[in-house]
């Protein structure tokens, strides 16, 4: 029976292992083999991210009500099925874009409820310290992306359908890692309060504007769902097929630098030990990312065109746990997975907007040109943020979470 800790970890890293995997499969299916136009490419990833936007915080409800435990595990097995239908389809060779479409879907219906239900489980197995939970978690989390989006550089050589199958067997390890953990009882069944769901999302929804540094987390949440994600997940596959003329390998190669400037930045933050001014390195990190991301934009040698993005990582690493921090230290217990499908919702729904902007972006204009402009996006609402929040004077206090 593993440790509660490293049974979560297990899980986190088998999700994030696999979605390394799908990442670089995904792109390279529908960007490379199938050779769709540039606002086919967004709209095949605005897929697999519009379920999150639809369901995502009726799924937090839904954790908090029925058990946090359960329901990360049974999205998980959903998601472990999703890939083997997948590889079916590539090896009798009836791979389409209305079957990636198909896949997408239903894989971002699975993530929409895992998400809330594992970011809830989170403060039950953190202990003490959340930050550092948090921060070990996005170790994790790159760390194994970094192997899955290696493995998946083979798809020339060993084809999808390895890939594929290999992706489903990690998903189904994280499965028997979430059995591990006790389940939480769930907070309305144990006070006998049977809300309806429209009642505990619109709880949820006034915890969250009601406290401005949330508010304001959620806001530049929503400003990097729509301007980085769309140059991520869009712009740079574009980058590498009409710039670079790259491979499976060049895309598995630049998601993997990106995972590792993220895994560098998030030794340091173990190594420096509690964050107190989280907000501040929070603007700090988003505003040099975005101007790392900018660069990336004007530059035509494919080497220092991936030495940014690995930089581009290393600014996420800092960026991204200090958000999540925020939240969970801030987020009430008896409405911890509802205020983080909050906090989800506010980058994947912005996700599927991203996505379509940068493509439509990159057909009028190029690619590159559509990272640039996307990064000039996400400078504005920072500055706009900065000046308008209390985010850049906000200070945490290393306190003793509550039990959930």
């Amino acid at each position: 029976m593993l440790q509660p800790k490293t049974a979560y970890l297990t899980a986190i890293s088998a999700w994030y292992g696999a979605f390394g995997m799908q990442s670089v499969v995904f792109a390279w299916l529908v960007t490379m083999v199938l050779r769709e136009p540039a606002e086919r490419v967004g709209l095949a990833q605005m897929s697999l991210l519009l379920p999150g936007m639809l369901l995502i915080l009726i799924a937090g409800v839904l954790a908090d009500r029925i058990g946090q435990r359960r329901q990360a595990a049974w999205s998980q097995l959903f998601a472990g099925l999703m890939p083997l239908f997948l590889a079916l389809a590539v090896y009798v060779q009836a791979l389409s874009f209305a079957v990636m479409i198909g896949y997408a879907l239903l894989m971002g219906c699975a993530s929409a409820f895992l998400t809330p239900a594992r970011d809830g489980l989170l403060n039950h197995v953190a202990g003490a310290d959340v930050q550092r939970a948090v921060i070990q978690a996005s170790l994790c989390q790159f760390g194994f992306q970094i192997l899955g989006y290696s493995f998946a550089g083979l798809a020339d050589t060993l084809g999808a359908e390895i890939i594929l199958v290999v992706q489903s067997v990690v998903l189904l390890l994280g499965v028997w890692a979430y059995m591990q953990l006790r389940e939480v009882t769930p907070r309305v069944a144990s006070e006998g309060a049977q809300e309806d769901v429209l009642t505990s999302l619109l709880d949820g929804a006034r915890t969250v504007i009601s406290n401005p540094l949330m508010r304001t987390v959620m806001l530049q949440n929503m400003a990097m769902g729509c301007f980085f994600m769309g140059a991520f997940i869009v712009g740079f596959p574009l980058v590498m097929r009409e710039v670079f003329a790259g491979s499976s390998a060049d895309l598995a190669l630049l998601n993997a630098l990106n995972s590792l400037g993220l895994v560098v930045s998030i030794l340091a933050l173990l190594k420096l030990g509690f964050v107190a001014r989280a907000g501040r390195a929070l603007v700090m990190a988003q505003g040099l990312g975005s101007i790392v991301l900018l660069t990336t934009g004007l530059v035509s040698n494919q080497p220092l065109f991936m030495f940014l993005v690995f930089v581009w990582g290393v600014c996420g690493g800092i960026a991204m746990p200090m958000s999540r921090t925020l939240m969970q230290q801030l987020a009430p217990p008896a409405q911890r997975a509802r205020v983080m499908s909050f906090y989800a919702f506010s980058f994947m729904g912005a996700g599927p907007i991203g996505t379509l902007f940068c493509g439509y972006l990159a057909d009028l204009f190029g690619p590159q040109q559509a990272i640039v402009i996307s990064a000039f996006g996400m400078l504005l609402v920072l500055v706009l943020i900065s000046l308008s929040s209390p985010l850049w004077g906000s200070k945490l206090e290393q306190v003793q979470p509550q039990a959930g």
